[in-house]
């Protein structure tokens, strides 16, 4: 301590530090931290240390980072980050300087974030899984990173996810060797598109994370790491600055592990964007604080439907069956009224309308990268396929998508998926009027999370129909877990467009009741942190 006392005065002495600035540095440096521990926290109890003085930012950041280092490429190798944020401490220590002066930048003050490598980041690599992007670094962050940044938040790292997000069932890359394991059970899936973020979070290498969802991308993997995860409705939220897969399914959203904490990075993130044009009924929309819905007993009246079109099929499994029907009974004991079942009675005959096939990731691709001018790394798809850095598993989704001819305006699959998409929007809406339904329940996967490297038994995803065709919103919470209380799952609470103050209070009464999350035991408190170490040596 001494010694560190020392070094801040003669830093005064020679005029590298202001009197102000280095009283807040060593102010970080006597801060009780080993008071705080960051696994399971939550974004109002890191901001209650910091107003109490039991928590700097620098400590909170040190903290993850001693995580990432003790657990992530190291031990159970979870091997959910691509890259970390050289400057991360660096922020932390402006923002301990800004706080001291004018208390918190704003409502995500000092959160370090874990933000998927598809969504672009000033001065870090961005790569969408993909070694053909390796070194890419854009020339501005997405609309969705520029907001939490703003808001006082810190990217802290990139995660892995599934190869240009193609595929919902696990999270392999070819930019970072080996797949992405569930903290849950090493030898499990996390899930895709968003595995590596889930994977991190629910491992508490950060306090929240970003995904993006083009069919299950957001959900399917919170539901394999006991997460919130949510799914906005489409032009709710800015997709500007995410590497595409589909243009009229894609989303970008908050994953974390409390309603509370999804919903704090959600209220920041949820508005207009001129550099999306879908957003542009947003601000109209969007409740004026999504924080607001975080109250108690807003079960009690509320009517939910069981849509069981969702989740029922010949390879249900009988556990997740039996964790979902016990997720039903504690809505009812909160006083929801469940109706059941919950039924698109036209559903079938809306998807034998579809006419043809529909692929739009050449198109949707080309056009975003032909936006970024010099500063594109590859320009089309078939330079991809021609530089070969890429997973032989995304070799065939790469060659179908090359031969597309024609733009999705033009196609008549894309066309004719447009209209069945209008009429599955009317038929629920219709549904769940003639029920009056305020939301409908479901399993977000019917099946446990697979062993890693299975693709033939059962998957389990229901997230691909009804959210995405739609465009509704759609939020998944922990419901319990499987396989001798191993294995998490989750359950969508769905809904009608711009019901995400509705879904919020339905989702955070539920969470409230049961209190299903917990922390996975393959990745324990630390017993003496890297900077713990540091300051006794000092000592």
């Amino acid at each position: 301590m001494l010694q560190s006392l020392r070094s801040v005065r003669a830093a005064i002495l020679m005029g590298v530090l202001s009197p102000f600035t280095a009283a807040v540095l060593h102010a970080q440096r006597t801060v009780p931290h080993t008071r705080f521990h960051v696994e399971e926290t939550t974004i109002a109890q890191v901001h209650a240390a910091f107003r109490a003085h039991t928590l700097t930012c620098r400590v909170l950041v040190q903290s993850y980072l001693d995580r990432i280092a003790a657990y992530d490429k190291s031990g159970p190798a979870i091997n959910s980050i691509i890259t970390l944020n050289p400057s991360a401490l660096a922020t932390a220590d402006s923002l301990d300087v800004r706080y001291a002066r004018n208390g918190p930048v704003g409502a995500l003050h000092c959160i370090p974030m874990i933000v998927k490598d598809n969504f672009e980041t000033v001065g870090l690599q961005t790569t969408a899984g993909s070694l053909a992007l390796e070194g890419w670094k854009p020339l501005q962050d997405a609309t969705m990173v520029a907001r939490i940044r703003a808001a006082g938040a810190i990217v802290l790292a990139k995660s892995n996810l599934a190869e240009w997000a193609f595929t919902p069932y696990e999270t392999v890359s070819s930019i970072l060797p080996g797949y992405t394991r569930n903290p849950y059970a090493l030898d499990r899936v996390t899930a895709g598109s968003s595995g590596g973020t889930a994977a991190a979070i629910a491992a508490n290498f950060g306090e929240v994370g970003l995904g993006s969802d083009t069919g299950n991308s957001i959900r399917g993997p919170s539901s394999h790491l006991a997460l919130v995860g949510i799914r906005s409705t489409m032009g709710l939220t800015s997709r500007a600055g995410v590497v595409p897969l589909s243009a009229v399914a894609d989303i970008a959203g908050p994953m974390a592990r409390t309603v509370a904490d999804a919903v704090a990075v959600f209220d920041v993130v949820a508005a207009s964007d001129p550099a999306d044009p879908v957003t542009a009924p947003a601000d109209s929309k969007r409740e004026k604080d999504y924080r607001l819905s975080l109250v108690p007993g807003a079960l009690k009246g509320a009517r939910i439907g069981i849509l069981r079109q969702a989740y029922e099929r010949a390879s249900l499994d009988a556990e997740v069956n039996v964790v979902f029907l016990r997720a039903v009974d504690a809505l009812k004991a909160q006083g929801a009224i469940i109706v059941d079942p919950a039924r698109v009675d036209s559903l079938d005959a809306i998807q034998r309308r579809q006419e043809g096939g529909c692929n739009r990731f050449k198109a949707d691709l080309e056009r975003y990268f032909a936006a970024r001018g010099s500063n594109a790394p590859v320009k089309t798809i078939e330079a991809v396929l021609q530089s070969r850095k890429f997973h032989p598993t995304v070799e065939q989704r790469l060659r179908d998508a090359a031969q597309t001819t024609e733009m999705p305006e033009q196609s008549a699959g894309c066309i004719s998926r447009e209209k069945v998409r209008d009429a599955l929007r009317v038929a629920v809406l219709q549904m769940m009027d003639s029920l009056k339904l305020d939301a409908l329940v479901y399993p977000t996967w019917s099946n446990p999370p697979r062993l890693i490297g299975d693709l033939n038994t059962p998957a389990g995803d229901n997230s691909q129909l009804f959210a995405p065709s739609t465009g509704f919103p759609a939020i998944t919470v922990p419901m319990g877990y499987t396989r001798s209380s191993m294995l998490p799952a989750g359950m969508t609470f769905f809904g009608r467009p711009w019901s995400e103050g509705t879904l919020i209070k339905l989702a955070y009464g539920y969470e409230q009741a049961t209190k299903v999350r917990r922390a996975p035991n393959t990745v324990p408190t630390l017993a003496v942190t890297a900077l713990n170490r540091k300051e006794k040596a000092d000592r």
